[in-house]
């Protein structure tokens, strides 16, 4: 299986293809600039010099295959997936509905290169003569078995943990005041009661000890990363009673539903997200962006593959889910020792990642480890790439 490491832009090289979406099916994002160089090279491929120097002439999908992972095998740069995407563009509904089983075919011609479906698994489009593919109904089992565009297990769990919260957020977030018979603590299938909302939602998640998040730079605040404790679900409204001519607050009542940690009083409480897209859609930035790592999730020093790093660049700063960004080492000093005496130099910074934006909050965003050579840090550079 192939290394994952580059995106859907293998979705584009898939030629003259009648991609049909199920009933309901979601159209993902595709942005305008994307659309345009589509429609520029439309039907025109890639240039030779853009593939991979050992890309195979031939590859067939397996299970567990990603788009990133299979579009490295063919692409020095696999997120310039529109370039490849431009064919047949009026009758993809969908260019991420890869399956496994189907079989890609480099064809080369004229200094440039795309990919042909040589075969289609059962109960998606049977190839018909000169490559033509013909339509079937699919199935929604089918379309669940879409390769991904990235290794969705390693960020899934992470979409409904993750929360970064303002300075005005962290104040009048909701918490958690006092549990049945006094007790402190609480865990799966106990109540809790809570205030500090008017409209209390179907359910929340709960944390605890928000830590800062600061600019590696300037040192400033750019949000409070709260720790994910569990789950809660809404049992009971509260309001407001008259007591003793007083008028006193009831805190709604919550249910545990799901723990990680034992919740406590104090917790805070977030909305639970409401679900997005499964298959992301990679691409460069539309414009130069840069910044730094502000923290590694978890409790390590340092990060590598597949880990997960927070950035100190958000939605205000133009980062978007799917954003490709490149990590940069940091040049080290050294001294020039081929003269009479030796002087001081410094080392260019070198790109050593690749880095993939899936969550972005107002100022932060989380970005998965793609690929990188050296141990990442926090401080360390990003960039488009």
């Amino acid at each position: 299986m192939p290394k994952p490491c580059a995106l859907p832009l293998l979705a584009a090289l898939l030629l003259p293809m009648q991609l049909l979406q199920p009933a309901g099916a979601t159209n993902f994002p595709v942005t305008g600039a994307q659309r345009e160089t589509m429609q520029r090279v439309q039907q025109a491929g890639v240039p030779l010099a853009d593939l991979a120097p050992d890309a195979p002439e031939r590859y067939t999908v397996k299970a567990g295959d990603t788009l990133w992972g299979i579009s490295t095998l063919f692409l020095k740069s696999p997120w310039r997936w529109p370039e490849l995407w431009g064919m047949n563009r009026d009758q993809i509904a969908n260019p991420h509905l890869i399956y496994p089983e189907q079989i890609l075919l480099l064809v080369k011609r004229d200094g440039r290169a795309m990919l042909q479906l040589a075969r289609q698994s059962a109960g998606a489009e049977s190839v018909g003569p000169g490559g033509k593919l013909s339509p079937r109904v699919r199935s929604e089992a089918l379309a669940d078995n879409a390769v991904a565009a990235i290794p969705q297990h390693l960020i899934e769990p992470f979409l409904n943990e993750a929360v970064v919260l303002d300075t005005a957020e962290m104040a009048t977030a909701p918490r958690i005041v006092a549990a049945p018979e006094g007790r402190v603590m609480m865990t799966q299938g106990d109540l809790a009661y809570a205030r500090g909302t008017n409209q209390p939602l179907d359910g929340y998640r709960v944390f605890r000890s928000p830590r800062a998040l600061k600019d590696p730079g300037t040192g400033e605040v750019l949000g409070y990363e709260a720790f994910y404790l569990g789950a809660v679900d809404l049992v009971r409204r509260g309001g407001q009673i008259q007591q003793g001519g007083d008028t006193v607050e009831v805190p709604f009542t919550l249910s545990v539903r799901q723990v990680r940690q034992e919740i406590g009083v104090g917790d805070r409480l977030a909305p639970v997200p409401q679900r997005a897209f499964k298959r992301y859609v990679p691409h460069a930035p539309e414009k130069a962006i840069g910044g730094q790592i502000v923290s590694i999730y978890g409790e390590a020093l340092t990060a590598g593959q597949n880990q997960i790093v927070a950035l100190n660049r958000g939605e205000d700063d133009g980062l978007e889910r799917g954003h490709v960004l490149a990590l940069w080492r940091a040049g080290k000093p050294a001294r020039d020792t081929t003269v009479p005496r030796s002087e001081r130099v410094q080392l260019p910074d070198e790109q050593h990642g690749v880095l993939f934006v899936f969550q972005t909050f107002k100022r932060v965003s989380y970005a998965l480890i793609i690929s990188v050579k050296d141990p990442v840090s926090v401080g360390d550079r990003f960039s488009q790439p």
